[in-house]
């Protein structure tokens, strides 16, 4: 499998190319719109084939690049079925499986940053967490139908649950950190670790952060697969 983590500095968001090394199908998860040529590039350099671009929430901090790699290659665009993204070619769901080459990825339904959101096991090995589970931290619970005791909900019992040494690649990260694990996060991530559910949503529910930046043109981009209005 061939597995590439790659970084927009302006957003501090992850994306991620994952392919089969024989049959060169790929996916691209968490794409960022300013890195669609750094991404065509890469692409093409290693002669993939794009299949689908996915989704795991409708994000409020970027504008996803689905809409203009859909237009380059000719991949489809995939995304949570509670998702507002009617533009979209797959709606995907709890359990649903997407294969490319030997590569499978599975989708497990994490609500509680978006009421849609989802994480990706992919080949049992690594889970891509998005934004409910960031290394040592987790994302926001406070808007777009956003609520902390899911978020705890989702975070304890369905991606704690994945055996401990499965790696975890989250959707952000602000402090310079690039992979950790399901027995790491479960120790040390202090929103979680010897935190009640009651505590956790006391926390959420006081950090007053101020809102992304670029909330009120990248959410309605993305609900059309970040195609920007004239």
């Amino acid at each position: 499998m061939l597995f590439r983590q790659l970084f927009d500095n302006q957003t501090s968001t992850y994306s991620y190319l994952i392919a089969d090394e024989s049959t060169k199908e790929a996916v691209l998860v968490d794409p960022v719109i300013e890195q669609v040529d750094r991404d065509y590039k890469l692409i093409k350099e290693l002669g993939l084939s794009l299949y689908y671009c996915i989704e795991t929430h409708t994000h409020a901090d970027h504008i996803t690049a689905t809409y203009e790699l859909r237009k380059l290659t000719g991949c489809l665009g995939v995304v949570p079925e509670k998702s507002k993204a009617t533009c979209a070619d797959i709606s995907i769901e709890e359990g649903d499986n997407l294969g490319v080459g030997g590569v499978n990825i599975e989708a497990i339904a994490t609500p509680g940053h978006t009421s849609c959101h989802m994480a990706y096991l992919v080949n049992e090995e690594l889970v891509l967490t998005g934004d409910a589970l960031f290394i040592r931290g987790c994302g926001r619970t406070d808007f777009q139908s956003g609520d902390a005791g899911t978020l705890y909900d989702s975070v304890t019992q369905k991606l704690f649950t994945l055996p401990s040494e499965t790696l975890i690649y989250p959707a952000h990260d602000y402090r310079g950190h690039t992979v950790s694990t399901i027995g790491e996060e479960k120790q040390f991530n202090p929103r979680f670790a010897a935190r009640t559910r009651e505590e956790f949503i006391e926390l959420m529910n006081n950090l007053d952060l101020p809102n992304p930046k670029k909330i009120m043109e990248a959410v309605p981009a993305n609900e059309m697969c970040g195609r920007v209005a004239a």
